[in-house]
């Protein structure tokens, strides 16, 4: 987690430059075979005072060679560093102190010297240096703008050359809203933004959709490459789109230092209120990387569930042995790793009865809440990601679902933890022309619940504040203090099963597009119940806007009543004839026709996709049987096939022997249940070896022999564990044919009665800019998560929660 919070310090692999804390080097050890380790161990001590009661002076301190963050609450003029290294040589541990010129061949001290001043991966992470990276554009300054009365709309944009609705940009000198071409964040389209500049000469352009308080992303096509445009609110505001009076993130802070609603970041943290802090296992907080407090709130409420505490912390001593040679590039390990941190109790303990005497004495507060680092965890989750790879504050709820999808990719056996997320929603259409109706099926993973703000119970409250408001901004006086509307969560239930109009619906009956009426129903309870509280929205000025609510919710939850139904009597169902697929007109239509390798689908455009909403099955289909040719067209063929009934039905393969898998083995993914090439186990066990262990071998070596047969050579103790290989085994044939049943997905259905644990709260104007906090129900009392920081929680603000996790009472 840390060398300065490591009491063992790190081991340094010699050959593969992998680190490891004191309990799991010999693990390395014995699992590869290497021997030759680099011990690194940073020590802390108070400073030695001088006569008259303060520190010495201070004075270069030669005993740092350490390229490693300092501990933010120790850093300061009472505390001195001491890096120390050295040699170990295992099994025996000989050590030899390092520098030691003498002693050591010169290929070995170069290699010490060139890890020993090594600087941190990490550094490029630190906040501020993202933005820091785009250059500004020469023509921002003197940008001509024309003044054609050209007013973009908030939404419901579409290419002025084509159809294509994603991927758009905006033309900051005419007002263009054309689609894109393989732009620098790797979005594809048909090139119109490149063609009008090629005809036009107008050089910058602003994607939509990207546009926040904080800024957008910016594309020069002249200097062909994304810059930064310091006049973007001037430009923007050109074409209607009031960026001026918005709240944004200043350069240099991170998110829990940006208050724009001081009572709602007091009330949320519990300003005020002397929070008594909280240790041992469990009570663990993650430090803040610069705004990443939407990643610590959403693990911290995921490793509460026993599920994900069974499937990873339980399955630690296996997932690690058995996990690949370079462990930082395997999901299995890092959930693991990071659980463990969070739930050990090895990272966070009370300070010993003498540190609380002295704290006394000095009548001063000594920080001992030091958290772990989630560095490692949010490289892996959050790469190849455009956001979360970005030091940006993100929407917790898009991670939430962005790390359900990797945790369905990389399931471990027949087991996956995310299942007890999973539900049925059953949507009933109904044709306004012809009243026939169509039941369709998909897959989801959280309720999303809409704010009924013409429920509000205090108007009159709130039409005084907004005319107090207005008024004091007139004659420049203070603003008023904030008045929240107060709505009933039964008004928000209400809103989301009410039904919903569809334009462009399509009719079977009709063979064409017709106006309909979409309701949603629960056609399976999930164990575990995620509630969304949709708060944010854009105004028609495109300021972000949030809705200063306070919604009752409840802490026990019936939701019986949304059961699925199912056809009624007296209905008459629309006639189960697909719509005509629109094939795109590109020289790539020969793919359209072919069908690909399961192991080649793409991923990125599957997350795409299923970040949109749709079902994960869904996206996983479109993007196979439209060639990989991208999210935009996989998009398209959504659109057009997600009124069948099995829309969001496992995909199946031709000549696969039924439905792939919806976990690893589509993606090619190396887990536990990835099974190697028949033909390569059979060399293997040609060679006297049994057949489990050439399985596990070729597991833990991503498939090669030669690295597969070392492997097996430095695990002679592994017959041992032959037995938790067979089951492994036959969980992941197990799992191969359960996603073969005709049944559907997986949902563990039952009663639609719950309990409140866990919420996630939001403090800001915008997603993309704020701070989040989770409270957690443990062991009969509200605990506080803010970042490293964890408290008995005194009034767990419950009306102002973002996120609702609730768990299913058993009946």
């Amino acid at each position: 987690m840390g060398i300065q919070n490591s009491e063992g310090g790190l081991y340094v692999c010699m050959n593969t430059f992998l680190a490891f804390g004191r309990e799991h080097v010999e693990r390395h050890f014995r699992k590869t075979g290497q021997s030759v380790y680099m011990h690194l161990k940073r020590h802390v001590r108070e400073k030695v005072r001088g006569a008259s009661g303060g520190a010495l002076p201070k004075r270069r301190n030669s005993k740092i060679f350490l390229d490693l963050d300092t501990d933010d609450d120790l850093n300061s003029d009472d505390y001195e560093y001491e890096d120390e290294a050295k040699l170990v040589i295992f099994p025996d541990h000989y050590e030899i102190a390092l520098p030691n010129i003498e002693e050591l061949p010169a290929l070995v001290t170069i290699a010490c010297d060139a890890v020993l001043s090594s600087k941190s991966p990490y550094r490029k992470q630190d906040p501020d240096t993202w933005e820091n990276e785009l250059p500004v554009s020469k023509y921002a300054n003197n940008l001509t703008q024309l003044d054609n009365g050209v007013r973009i709309p908030p939404s419901g944009w579409k290419c002025a050359r084509c159809d294509l609705r994603e991927n758009l940009w905006l033309n900051l000198t005419d007002g263009s809203v054309l689609c894109g071409k393989w732009f620098f964040d790797s979005s594809g389209g048909n090139g119109h933004a490149l063609e009008h500049y090629r005809d036009m000469g107008y050089p910058l352009a602003v994607k939509l959709g990207t546009i926040t308080p904080d800024g957008a992303d910016v594309y020069s096509f002249q200097e062909e490459e994304p810059v930064l445009d310091p006049h973007l609110a001037k430009h923007l505001a050109h074409f209607g789109i009031d960026m001026l009076h918005m709240h944004g993130t200043e350069n240099g802070l991170r998110d829990n230092d940006i208050k724009p609603r001081v009572s709602e970041w007091e009330v949320i943290q519990e300003t005020g209120t002397k929070l008594k802090p909280m240790y041992g296992p469990g009570y663990t907080g993650l430090k803040n990387l610069g705004n990443s407090c939407y990643l610590s709130s959403v693990m911290q409420a995921i490793f509460s569930i026993p599920e994900f505490q069974r499937a990873y912390v339980g399955n630690l001593p296996r997932i690690f042995d058995y996990s690949p040679l370079d462990p930082t590039q395997d999901f299995n390990t890092q959930m693991t790793k990071l659980g463990h941190g969070l739930l050990s109790g090895q990272y966070s303990k009370p300070p010993v009865k003498s540190e609380l005497i002295e704290q006394v004495m000095k009548e001063e507060h000594k920080p001992q809440q030091n958290g772990i680092s989630p560095r490692m965890f949010k490289a892996f989750v959050s790469k190849s990601h455009p956001e979360f790879s970005s030091n940006r504050q993100q929407d917790a709820q898009e991670f939430f679902l962005h790390l359900v999808n990797l945790v369905e990719r990389n399931r471990i056996g027949s087991e996956n933890p995310s299942d007890v997320f999973r539900f049925l929603v059953e949507e009933r259409i109904q044709c306004c022309q012809t009243r026939k109706v169509r039941y369709t099926e998909r897959v989801d993973y959280l309720m999303q619940l809409p704010v009924a703000m013409e429920a509000a119970t205090n108007k009159d409250e709130l039409i005084a504040y907004e005319l107090t408001r207005r008024e004091a901004e007139a004659n420049r006086r203070p603003l008023p203090e904030v008045v929240r509307a107060k709505i009933p969560f039964s008004a928000c239930l209400q809103a989301f099963s009410e039904p919903e109009n569809v334009d462009d619906f399509w009719s079977s009956a009709l063979q064409a597009k017709s106006a309909g009426v979409k309701t949603s129903r629960f056609a399976s309870f999930p164990e575990y119940l995620v509630v969304q509280i949709k708060k944010f929205t854009f105004g028609l000025d495109w300021v972000p806007k949030k809705f200063d609510v306070s919604i009752d919710m409840p802490d026990l939850l019936d939701i019986n009543h949304l059961r699925a139904r199912g056809l009624q009597p007296g209905e008459e169902e629309l006639p189960d004839i697909s719509p005509p697929i629109v094939i795109p007109d590109d020289s790539k239509d020969r793919l359209m026709n072919q069908f690909i390798d399961p192991s080649d689908i793409d991923e990125s455009s599957v997350m795409q996709l299923a970040e949109m909403g749709f079902p994960l099955e869904a996206c996983r289909k479109a993007v196979y049987f439209t060639g990989n040719m991208g999210a935009e067209v996989a998009f398209n063929w959504i659109i057009v096939h997600m009124e069948e009934p099995d829309f969001a039905e496992p995909l199946t393969m031709p000549g696969y022997g039924g439905a792939a898998s919806a976990g690893a083995s589509v993606f090619g993914a190396t887990g536990l249940d990835n099974q190697p090439p028949e033909e390569i186990v059979a060399i293997i066990t040609s060679m006297g070896f049994h057949r489990n262990q050439a399985i596990q071998a070729l597991r833990a070596t991503n498939n090669n022999l030669e690295r597969a047969l070392d492997w097996i050579f430095s695990h002679p103790e592994f017959e041992e564990d032959s037995d938790f290989v067979i089951e492994m085994e036959n969980n992941a044939n197990a799992n191969i044919i359960s996603e073969a049943k005709p049944e559907g997905p997986r949902v563990k259905d039952g009663s639609g009665m719950y309990e409140l644990f866990a919420f996630i709260s939001h403090m800001g104007t915008s997603t993309m800019s704020g701070h989040y906090v989770c409270h957690i129900k443990k062991e009969g009392r509200w605990v506080i998560y803010n970042d490293h920081k964890v408290c008995a929680s005194e009034r767990p603000p419950k009306d102002l929660g973002y996120m609702y996790f609730y768990r299913r009472i058993p009946s």
